[in-house]
C-alpha cells in the first residue's frame, strides 16, 4: 500500500450522505440540456405571459388526463379558487372539506366568501370518510349553512373515494371540486386524476410529481362553461382580448417559463411515475409490520406525492432519523379546525377524531423518482430500528 493511500481514511469511516425528503437536484441534472433549450426558446420570443409553451402544455395536460379542457393557472391555491368562483360559490354557500389536509383548501373557501365544513376522514386512505361526509352536511344544515360544494382532497396523491362522494354529492345538489394538488399523474381505474370530478384543481409546486421551478397549476374540466369561466377569471374577468370585465378576476396566469419547464418534465414523467411506485413499494415491502404503511389497491394508482406511514412516538422517531442525516416530513401536525385561522367558522359540533389522530402519528419518508433502491433501505434500516 502506498503512504498516500494509507494516509487516505476508509470508506466506511466516512458519514453518509444526507437523505432528503425531496431532492430536486438529481432531476433537474437530468433534465438541465432540455429545460435551458426550451427556456432559451421563451427568452428568443419573448412572449412571457400566455405564450406559445402555455397553450402547448394545456393540451398536453388535456390530453394525458383524459379532458376538454386544461387551463394552466399561477398556483394551485390560485386553481381552487378559480374552480369555486367559475362555480359560483361565494357569499352565504359552504364548501364541505376534510379536516386533514393542507391549510389552503379551507382558506380559499374563505376567499371566496363562503364557510368551510370540516369532514372527518378516513384512517386508512387519509382522504375524505363519506360517511362522515352524510354527517358533516347534516350538521352544515342544523347550523344554518348553505352547503353548496363538496372539496376532497387527493392527500398524499392518492385519489379520494369519488364513487360514494359523487353520490352523496347529487343527492344534496352539491357540485364536486376536486383538490388534485398531489395527485396529478394518479387515477382510478381507466380514469385519471382530472377527470374524476366536475372540475378539478393541480398544483405544480416544485415538490409536487409534476413541479415548476415556481408556483404553477391547472385547472380540469370537461364543461365548456366552467372553462370558459375560468379563463375568464385567471385575466381580471375578461373574455379574449377585450378591456371589458365580463365578471370579477383576478391575475392568475401561468408564467410562459414555468410552462417551459413543465414541458420538459411531462416528457418523462410517467417514467417517473413508475419509479415512484416502484419505491413506495420497496418501502411496503420493508416497513409492512412494523409501520402502519399506506392502503394500497389494485384498482386507485397514487401518485405517490409523498410516502407516508403511521408510527407510535412520532417525534422521538423523527429526530433520530434526523441525527442520521435522513429527512422527513409532518403533514400535517395539526388538523385544520384546530387552526387559529379557522376558529370563527366552527359550528361547535365538530367530531374529528380520525383528523386528530393522524395528526399526531403520521411520518413522511424521502420520496422522489430519483431516490436510489440503497437510499430506501437505508431509511428503512434507521427507522426500523427506531421501533
Amino acid at each position: 500500500m502506498s503512504p498516500s493511500a494509507a494516509a487516505r481514511p476508509a470508506q466506511a469511516d466516512a458519514a453518509p450522505a444526507p437523505i432528503g425528503l425531496f431532492d430536486l437536484n438529481r432531476q433537474q441534472a437530468r433534465l438541465r440540456h432540455d429545460i435551458d433549450r426550451r427556456i432559451a426558446q421563451v427568452m428568443d420570443h419573448g412572449q412571457f405571459v400566455l405564450g406559445p409553451e402555455v397553450s402547448e402544455l394545456e393540451a398536453q395536460i388535456a390530453e394525458f388526463s383524459g379532458v376538454k379542457h386544461a387551463i394552466g393557472v399561477s398556483s394551485g391555491r390560485d386553481a381552487l379558487i378559480m374552480a369555486l368562483m367559475a362555480a359560483d360559490i361565494g357569499r352565504g354557500d359552504a364548501v364541505l372539506v376534510p379536516a386533514f389536509t393542507f391549510s389552503a383548501t379551507a382558506a380559499v373557501v374563505i376567499a371566496v366568501g363562503a364557510v368551510p365544513v370540516f369532514v372527518d376522514v378516513a384512517s386508512d386512505t387519509f382522504n375524505m370518510d363519506p360517511a362522515a361526509l352524510e354527517a358533516s352536511i347534516a350538521s352544515a344544515s342544523r347550523s344554518g349553512l348553505n352547503a353548496k360544494a363538496v372539496m376532497p382532497v387527493d392527500l398524499f396523491g392518492r385519489p379520494a373515494d369519488y364513487g360514494p362522494i359523487s353520490t352523496i354529492a347529487a343527492a344534496h345538489g352539491l357540485i364536486v371540486v376536486a383538490d388534485a394538488a398531489q395527485s396529478f399523474g394518479g387515477a382510478v381505474g381507466e380514469r385519471k386524476v382530472g377527470n374524476l370530478a366536475p372540475i378539478s384543481c393541480a398544483s405544480f409546486y416544485p415538490t409536487k410529481p409534476l413541479g415548476a421551478f415556481g408556483d404553477g397549476g391547472a385547472v380540469l374540466t370537461d364543461d365548456d362553461g366552467l372553462a370558459d369561466a375560468v379563463r375568464q377569471i385567471r385575466t381580471h374577468g375578461r373574455a379574449g382580448d377585450g378591456d371589458e370585465a365580463m365578471r370579477i378576476g383576478m391575475t392568475g396566469r401561468l408564467d410562459t417559463i414555468q410552462a417551459a419547464v413543465l414541458l420538459s418534465k411531462l416528457s418523462v414523467f410517467k417514467a417517473e411515475l413508475h419509479r415512484r411506485a416502484e419505491v413506495a413499494a420497496l418501502y411496503d415491502e420493508r416497513l409492512a409490520g412494523a409501520a402502519d404503511v399506506p392502503l394500497t389497491d389494485d384498482d386507485v394508482r397514487s401518485a405517490w406525492a409523498l410516502y407516508t406511514i403511521r408510527v407510535e412516538e412520532r417525534d422521538r422517531v423523527r429526530a433520530t432519523l434526523s441525527e442520521q442525516g435522513i429527512g422527513t416530513g409532518l403533514f400535517y401536525r395539526v388538523a385544520l379546525h384546530h387552526h387559529p385561522a379557522f376558529a370563527e367558522f366552527l359550528t361547535g359540533s365538530e367530531t374529528l377524531p380520525v383528523a386528530e389522530r393522524l395528526a399526531a402519528s403520521v411520518l413522511s419518508l424521502p420520496m422522489g423518482p430519483d431516490i436510489t433502491d440503497d437510499e430506501v433501505h437505508r431509511v428503512c434500516d434507521a427507522l426500523l430500528a427506531t421501533l
